[in-house]
């Protein structure tokens, strides 16, 4: 895994989203993006809320480890079923709405890079989780990210751009929260 890589790709997408979907379009290979990008971005996230929950529990107790460990798992379980949701549903659904090819590599390939935000999110969270109202507002900027790829990726026309824009963003901001919300009632409740 190249971190260096992955870190200009985080940061040209969040400066420079329309440069960074140009350089993402030459290359149409999901599985490589998966590997190369959402696992580690999905692994560093767990660990930041491995880390910070380990930081504000203390380290004395099996107990404290224990309940970090969960909400790793949490994090990691919720951006990793969440990143196939969202792209299933892109390809079930969204592209049967907006007229766009039944492509599930695209799709993924999408997603992946369109969650950036999201995974940058987590990660200041498992760190510093008093900025959880600044953080809800950074996810807006999601919405700005899919807008400037939908056409670039996917070829949404204009006249569906929006659609596509609200649609899509929403599935990117809710669906690992909604997952991440049932993990933690699950745990709460079998712990």
């Amino acid at each position: 895994m190249n971190y260096k890589k992955i870190f200009k790709i985080v940061f040209l997408l969040i400066s420079s989203p329309a440069k960074a979907w140009e350089d993402i379009s030459l290359q149409w290979d999901s599985q490589k993006a998966i590997i190369d990008f959402v696992y580690p971005m999905i692994g560093l996230s767990g660990l930041s809320v491995l880390i910070g929950s380990l930081i504000r529990r203390g380290w004395n107790t099996p107990k404290s480890f224990q309940l970090a460990m969960i909400d790793c798992c949490g994090v990691a379980i919720a951006l990793f079923g969440g990143f196939f949701l969202i792209a299933y549903l892109m390809n079930r659904y969204l592209a049967q709405w907006f007229n766009l090819p039944n492509n599930m590599s695209r799709a993924q390939l999408f997603t992946g890079y369109a969650m950036t935000v999201v995974f940058v999110i987590e990660i200041i969270l498992g760190l510093f989780p008093d900025l959880q109202i600044v953080c809800y507002i950074l996810s807006l900027y999601v919405f700005y990210i899919v807008y400037i790829g939908s056409p670039i990726v996917m070829n949404v026309e204009p006249s569906q751009r929006l659609g596509f824009t609200v649609s899509t963003s929403l599935l990117v901001i809710l669906c690992p929260w909604l997952i991440q919300l049932v993990f933690n009632k699950l745990a709460f409740l079998l712990n």
